[in-house]
Parts: structure tokens; sequence; C-alpha cells
């Protein structure tokens, strides 16, 4: 709501938010420049996500306002962009990117459902088709969001670089890993724990802004690391590597342990036990064994795709681990912190839940750290949710990150709180987008998001969240053409609103029209593509750009406003070929075109330029056969019904001298008897209260009467 600052007099609007009362408020200032008091305020939504507020200063009398408005009353129109927060991690040209980019893989998922629609996606062959189409266009979506470019990394590297350098990682491409892993790729179903690891692993820096996270851990490590001269000595430096470890980040591990002191050539004689227990620890470190087909690059571990297999190993690793941990060579190291941390490490890898627990820092990282070193064996989600509560408990957070309420929603099997959070969070383009993940991966997702609700106008809430996304897209003037790709997959009300949202579009603007009717074409909404051409026609013919209103009222085929048009240029056009008002209306008759098209009586004014041409070019010493061209193109005219009566006595009496040529007649006998027939078809509508008589001489009638008489006397003795 708007109020005044305390320490001047601008004004600043303030969202109501549904954020904790610790999350800051989001402050919109108004530098409107007014003088105070503010008399009124107006705020109305212009393009896009912008609001349009109208300042109004307090009218005074006898007061001399300034061209600013400094004085008396005056205002000023400020315009307001409004965000989510102020430190957004996608700003708008980079959600534009995200829209168009999104558009061929969500078009092309939407035509694949559609022809499997006639086939029962619930028959195997069919079903295991689809899943393949919903991965194909998860990863493409996925591969979009992760357009963000890396630092170059250097040829040279650092031995003491703990943490590489990699692109910011964005929380919406986090939340679609999410529902990737556990709603669509059935791949990954037998080591979902090793995926979370490697989520985990990308996006752990996400959450260093409102927790503690092991990533912060090791940036802040990293940067005592280069004034430290004897790194084991350090407690930092165990500290972090328990932390590393805890998670799953072997190679990052092994990086630390070989910056020990033992390693170094001048210690190896004297530190051979010591530096014996670091190369042991290390080597168990990087045989751990991972239930997963193949490892990252700078990952470490051996891979088994079998569960026979990995539990085998598994018991086989763990033994090896508890011989070292009873080994009697740690009475032989004399360095405290080195066998102090080593064996702490040990105690990680044997599933110490106290150590674990002092190794991490949100619940986040001891649920996945449980999953490397306590329960390597959990499968289902129930089991998952039951050990994220357990965590939550042992490390509670006060300010949540929001991807975290998303995890419990999915271990949870809870679609509505999934829901819930995705759009909270993320917006409408992840709920267009997602829903065919979550449909995909979850019977109940499916029911719950395909229902018909009378409470919706009997809409599914999957119909709901693509119809809020049509309308964001609609809202902004690059992305709206885009819009129909959503609207046409919603079955219930998507064609309406895109006959809605056309109509809108504005036709004085070619490009947008154009735009309008091409997607008219596309979606085969004929009806609405003439309306549309029509309404074009329409403005341009009242704001005077009458060829362009002409033309496309020509492409609308409306042959009713075509006619009034014709009517309101006759009235123009003069009532004598030889009027010179005819001129100014020739260059529009000139883009009528010469074929006959459904263009009501505007075929007449195209004639009738023709004949206007052929006859000003007839002189004494014209040619018969040119003269004769000339009295074809009269009789033409008077045949065609779209010829006004009106313009039938003008026509004739300005063809006087092809009526009486004197070398030989023009008109033969039956061209004669027509025009004789015109003339006497004009004398009885003469008698009509409602004629018009035309702005000739009074004898004009019996000349043209007595000239084709003349005429129809030649032509008899000529044949």
């Amino acid at each position: 709501m708007p109020g005044l600052t305390s320490e001047s007099d601008d004004l600043a609007m303030v969202p109501v938010s549904s954020e904790p009362e610790n999350h800051p408020a989001v402050i919109y200032p108004l530098h409107h420049g007014l003088k105070s008091p503010i008399h009124r305020l107006s705020i109305s939504w212009a393009r896009g996500n912008t609001l349009q507020v109208s300042v109004l200063g307090k009218p005074q009398l006898d007061t001399a306002t300034d061209v600013d408005g400094r004085e008396g009353g005056g205002g000023r129109v400020v315009e307001v962009k409004l965000s989510n927060s102020g430190d957004e991690e996608v700003d708008a040209a980079r959600w534009r990117r995200i829209a168009y980019g999104s558009v061929t893989p969500f078009a092309l998922l939407q035509s694949r459902k559609h022809s499997l629609s006639a086939m029962s996606l619930d028959n195997p062959p069919y079903k295991a088709q689809w899943w393949e189409h919903v991965i194909e266009y998860s990863k493409e979506i996925n591969s979009l969001l992760s357009d963000r470019k890396s630092p170059p990394r250097s040829i040279i590297e650092d031995p003491k670089s703990v943490v590489n350098e990699t692109a910011e990682p964005m929380c919406l491409k986090a939340a679609w890993e999410l529902l990737e892993i556990f709603y669509v790729d059935k791949q990954s179903q037998s080591w979902i724990p090793e995926r979370l690891l490697d989520w985990l692993a990308d996006y752990d820096p996400l959450f260093s802004g409102t927790v503690p996270t092991i990533h912060s851990k090791l940036v802040d490590f990293q940067q005592e690391l280069a004034g430290v001269q004897v790194v084991e000595e350090d407690p930092n430096y165990w500290e972090a590597i328990a932390s590393a470890l805890s998670i799953g980040w072997l190679g990052t591990v092994a990086k630390l342990l070989r910056l020990h002191g033992s390693y170094r050539f001048d210690q190896l004689a004297s530190r051979e036990t010591e530096n014996g227990l670091v190369e042991a620890v290390a080597v168990l470190i990087s045989k751990m064994p991972r239930m997963r087909p193949n490892l990252r690059e700078e990952n470490l571990g051996e891979c088994y795709k079998t569960k026979p297999d990995f539990m085998k190993a598994w018991e086989k690793w763990r033994a090896q681990m508890t011989k070292l941990d009873c080994s009697s060579y740690w009475l032989q190291c004399d360095h405290q912190q080195t066998r102090e941390g080593l064996k702490n490490l040990i105690q990680i890898m044997l599933g110490n839940p106290s150590v674990l627990s002092n190794a991490t820092f949100n619940w986040m990282e001891l649920f996945i750290s449980h999953f490397l070193y306590v329960r390597p064996f959990t499968a289902g989600l129930e089991s998952m949710y039951n050990l994220a509560q357990k965590c939550m408990q042992l490390k509670p957070i006060s300010s949540p990150h929001k991807l975290f309420g998303l995890v419990l929603g999915i271990l949870g099997e809870n679609t509505e709180v999934v829901l819930a959070e995705c759009s909270r969070s993320f917006g409408p383009w992840m709920m267009a987008h997602a829903v065919e993940l979550l449909t995909a991966g979850s019977t109940h997702a499916e029911i719950l998001l395909h229902e018909e609700r009378s409470k919706l106008g009997g809409i599914s809430i999957e119909e709901l969240h693509k119809l809020v996304y049509a309308q964001v897209l609609s809202s902004h003037a690059f992305t709206w053409q885009i819009t129909p790709i959503y609207l046409t997959s919603c079955i219930k009300q998507g064609i309406g609103l895109l006959e809605n949202l056309l109509y809108k579009q504005p036709v004085q603007h070619s490009q947008i029209l154009l735009k309008s009717i091409e997607i008219c074409r596309l979606y085969e909404l004929d009806t609405i593509s003439s309306n549309i051409m029509r309404i074009a026609g329409m403005h341009h013919w009242k704001h005077g750009r009458k060829g362009s209103g002409v033309f496309w009222l020509q492409q609308a085929r409306d042959e009713f406003r075509l006619n009034r048009i014709a009517k309101q240029l006759f009235d123009f056009v003069g009532k004598s070929v030889s009027d010179e008002g005819f001129k100014q209306w020739e260059g529009l008759i000139e883009l009528l075109g010469s074929e006959p098209r459904t263009a009501g009586g505007l075929e007449f004014l195209n004639k009738y330029r023709d004949f206007r041409r052929s006859l000003l070019q007839v002189h004494g010493d014209t040619p018969t056969d040119g003269a004769r061209n000339a009295a074809e193109a009269l009789v033409s005219l008077m045949k065609n019904p779209s010829t006004p009566q009106r313009f039938w006595l003008p026509l004739l009496y300005d063809s006087l001298k092809l009526l009486n040529w004197q070398e030989r007649p023009l008109l033969n006998v039956s061209q004669t008897q027509l025009l004789l027939n015109k003339l006497q078809e004009l004398s009885m509508a003469r008698l009509r209260p409602d004629f018009v008589e035309a702005d000739l001489p009074s004898d004009s009638l019996s000349s043209v009467r007595l000239a084709l008489a003349t005429n129809l006397g030649r032509a008899i003795l000529e044949e």
C-alpha cells in the first residue's frame, strides 16, 4: 500500500507479503517530484509486471503552476516495475529466453500426447513410449535452464584450490532436477541416494545465503589456506575434510589429504608411519563402493550396478575400514592432530551418527550423509521421508530454504505440498511445465491434476495452471505471440481465451496484425481471422487510411461494408467522367486491382477508371478502332450489375461523342437496344420519390435518347 516516507515527500509502495516476519519487505519508491500534500492517487496495470501510478497534487486557488508542477495542482505518472524480491536470480531478459526456449519442447510433448490419446496410455507399450517422451522433454528443459557459462578453468591447476569455481546455480533448475529425479527418471530409481548426492554437490551453494553449509565452510577455508604453513596443525583443515567426506565429496577429500605435510619430500623419512596412515585412509576413500552406473568427473569410488554386488563390496570395504581402525600403527603416529583427524574420518565412514551430525551443518547434508554411511540400502520414499524427519529434529533450521520444503513434499508423496511449493517459489512457468513430470510419475498426482472441478469452472488444476501462465505471457508485448501454444493445450477454455487474446491485439500495427492472422491460420480460426481483418479495415478507414481499409475488408470478404464504402466513394467520384474530383480517388481505385474479387460496388469503380481513361483518349482524329474500344468499355459498364443506376445517365451523356461518331456507328443493333432499355429503366425510375437526379443539363436525357436512336438507325442500315 502507498504511504509517505519518513524523510522525503516521495511515496513508496509496500506490497502485502506472505513471507515470514524476518523476511525484509520489498519497497518500491515513487519519485513523483510533486510538492506535498498529495491529493489523489490512481493505480492501474501497464504492460507486463508494471504498475502505472498517477499522482495528483491538491489544486490551489490563485497559485500559478509551473511546467514541472511544483506549485499548485499538477500531477505525475510514475511507472513501478514489480518483482518478487529485490535479488531475483533470473532477470526479465533471461525469463524471456526461458519462455521462448521452452515452447518447442512443450509443443512437441503436447503433440505426442495428442497422437497417443487415441491409444490407451495404460497399455504397457504406449506407457513406456510416453515415459520416453516425458524424459526427453525434461532433459531439454533442464538443458535450457543450464545455459549459464562457467568461468574458464586455468590450464595450470592450483594445488591449494579446494572448491572449483563454477557458474552460479539456479533454484529453478535445482527444483526441476528434483522433480526429474523422483517422478520421471526411471533408470535412476535404484540409486536415488547417489542422485541426491550429486544434486546437493551442484546446489549446496544455493543454501549458503539462508543456512550454514559445507560449501561455505570449504570456501572460507580456501581463503585461509594461503596463509597456513602447516595445514595438518590447523583444526579447520580436519573439519573441512570431515565435512566434505560426510556428504561424499571424495574428490575434494583426496585433494585436501594430499596437502598433508607428510607428503613433502623433506618429511617422508621422519614421518613415514604418519604418511602411511594418511595414504591408507585416502586409498580406502578412493575405493568406497558406490551404487550407481558411473561416476562424475573428479569423483572417486568404485561403481556397482546391481545390489548384490554392491552389498558384497560394501561389507568388504567396511571390514577393511574396521581393520584399519584397530591397527597398531596408530600408536606409532606421534602427530596428535593427524591421528585424531584420521580417526574422525574413519568414524564418518563407519557411520557414527554423532560424528556425522558434527560434520554437517543442516538437515539436508545430514540426510545425505546417512544415506552414504548409515543406511546405504535405504529404498522407498516412506523410509526416506522418515529419515528426513529424524534429521530435521537433529538439525533444525529457523529460516529454511524454499527447496527444502519441496524436498519434504516429494519425499512425503504429498502432491498438494509439491504444487504449493512450486507455485509459491517458482511461479507460473514452473507450474505449467512441471505438471507433465508430476502426472507421469505419480498416479495420485495424475488423478489430482486431471480431475475436472466445478469450483474452477469445470476445468482441471492442470489446465488452470496453463491458463495462468498463458495470462502472464499475454500481458507482455514480447511474449504474447507464444501464448497460443499453451492456450490450445487447454481443452475446456483455451480456444475461447485465445479468441479474446487475438481480438485485444492492436490492429494499427501491421506486424502484430499479420502475426494474429498467422496464428488464426495455424489453428484454423477462419472466422476469427475474418473478424480481425474486418476490424483492421474499419480502423484504417476511420483514421483516413482508405487504401489499407479497403485492402483488409477485401481480405475479410466483407461485402456489406465494401458496398457501404463504395456508396461513400460514389458520392465523391463526381457526376461526370470529366469531373476533377475523380482524380483524388484514382489512387485508391488502383489498389483494387483488375481481377474481379468479392469487393461489392468497388468493382464498378475499377471499371469506371478504365473507361474514363479510354474515353479521355478519344478525339476527332482518333482511329475508329480506338473509339470502338471505348464504346465496348461503355457497354461493359452498362451491362455490369455492380454499376449503380445513378451513373447510367452520366455515363451515356459523357459518351455522346461515341454515339455520334461520324465515320460509322460504333455500336451494333443489340448493343444499342441494350442501352435504350437501360435508358427506359432510368425513365421509369425517375418516377420514384427517392430518385436522385444527376447534376446534368436539363436536355441531357433527350440528347442521349436522340443519339441512341440515330445510332440504331445507322446500325440497322449497315447490317
